[in-house]
């Protein structure tokens, strides 16, 4: 098969992997080589659902020994086969990067053979890049599950990041739809990523030339809708994997009804608003200091289509509402809905030199639309409507039909060879993607 036709066949493959972010990597150059991903050596762009652009996405081999209910490269499948050699993948990136068309590798594979095989392929490429060619851009590799420890360890000496997809959020999703595969078997390779990062960045304390060990951390991926965990069951997980294995990164992929199996939904379209609204939620674990059992409960498991997590938190806790903006904590200003991260460091440092008022407030950068319901300014609140629940929340829901998102544009992943269809349509996609919520 000529080159070019593997390339249109294992780059479309990759594009259901959505966990290939492309920060957090400060490997230096060195003399004679190429590339480098200091600081922002990476030039990357985010589509809303968390797909970079700016990498060469694609798998070693779309041959897999698993068959998946969910997954479009399963054993059964009638669909295009294909695989790169390590020669081929390693040719490919150098040739790409010297002509500008990437700034790093995001390299997938299927299981072929068995996982300890298809491992030593991955380090091989690696070892490839950085060794012989001694290329220094990013890369973002794969941990295959079942893998020998020795070969995880060796591959996150090359790699810039590592991640191994959970895939299902429970036991019980991984059971009904990929029999083949454990939890155990998944959460192993994560520990051991976790624990030679925490070890690495000990002996760099002490040593300033000791080997870095996967500096940009590690990322996994969940699909959404493939089972019926609720939105509560999967923020939980995620909230486990931030505290247990220091995640970077958790990313949410919709699931793509591709398949035809009695165990899948049967759904015409993915579920993107509720996968907007659980990056929505992952922002508020990560930097609003929320927990997921103050976004959700088992009474109330899944977040609502027309309000984002933390506007309906605040609604549901409307007691410990409005907050006075030239008194209120900086932890309190974080969880009032409109007010982000950088609006409320400004409501913190301007409000020591002058009192605030409505007009005030709206400069720094605070979402009006939604803050006005929340807030105090002087003690006189500035809500158009009663301070009440129903009220409010009638109010909020038209101005979110009636005003869409700024970010007008749809976004798609990238492609080599022709123009996909845009995948992302939500209203208010934006704050998904910087996270002011």
């Amino acid at each position: 098969m000529e080159l070019i036709e593997k390339l249109r066949i294992l780059s479309d493959a990759a594009k259901y992997d959505v966990s290939c972010s492309s920060s957090g990597s400060k490997r230096k150059n060195f003399n004679n080589g190429i590339g480098n991903s200091h600081s922002s050596g990476i030039c990357h762009s985010f589509t809303p659902d968390g797909r970079c652009i700016s990498l060469l996405k694609i798998l070693l081999t779309n041959y897999c020994i698993y068959d998946c209910a969910y997954c479009i490269n399963r054993l059964n499948n009638d669909v295009e086969r294909a695989a790169f050699s390590p020669e081929e993948v390693v040719d490919l990136t150098m040739n790409f990067y010297k002509r500008n068309y990437i700034e790093g590798l995001f390299l997938s594979s299927a299981v072929f053979k068995n996982a300890n095989y298809t491992m030593e392929l991955l380090v091989k490429i690696l070892k490839s890049l950085r060794l012989n060619h001694k290329f220094n851009g990013y890369i973002h590799v794969k941990a295959i599950p079942g893998a020998d420890d020795y070969l995880i360890k060796e591959a996150g000496l090359y790699a810039d990041r590592m991640s191994v997809n959970i895939e299902l959020p429970s036991s019980q999703g991984l059971k009904l739809l990929a029999p083949q595969k454990s939890k155990e078997s998944i959460l192993k390779p994560m520990s051991l990523i976790n624990k030679e990062i925490s070890t690495s960045l000990d002996n760099h304390k002490i040593f300033k030339k000791a080997p870095l060990f996967v500096p940009g951390g590690q990322s996994t991926q969940l699909i959404v809708g493939a089972t019926a965990d609720t939105d509560y069951n999967i923020l939980k997980l995620s909230e486990g994997l931030y505290n247990k294995f220091s995640l970077k990164r958790v990313y949410y992929s919709a699931y793509v009804p591709i398949n035809t199996n009695k165990n899948l939904p049967t759904i015409k379209h993915p579920p993107l608003v509720r996968e907007n609204r659980l990056y929505q939620a992952d922002w508020l674990l990560r930097y609003y200091g929320f927990s997921a059992d103050e976004l959700l409960n088992e009474h109330s498991p899944n977040f609502h289509e027309d309000l984002d997590p933390k506007t309906s938190y605040a609604l549901n806790n409307l007691n410990d509402f409005p907050a006075e903006i030239n008194t209120a904590s900086y932890e309190k200003l974080l969880r009032v809905p409109g007010i982000g991260v950088r609006s409320a460091k400004r409501i913190v440092i301007t409000r020591k030199v002058q009192f605030l008022n409505f007009d005030d407030v709206k400069k720094l950068g605070v979402v009006m639309k939604r803050a006005q319901y929340f807030i105090t300014c002087r003690g006189k609140y500035y809500g158009d409507v009663n301070f009440e629940k129903e009220k409010i929340e009638s109010k909020l829901i038209r101005k979110a039909i009636i005003s869409p998102s700024p970010l007008q544009k749809d976004y798609e992943q990238l492609s080599l060879f022709t123009t996909l269809p845009a995948v992302v349509s939500t209203k208010d996609k934006l704050s998904a993607l910087i996270g002011e919520i």
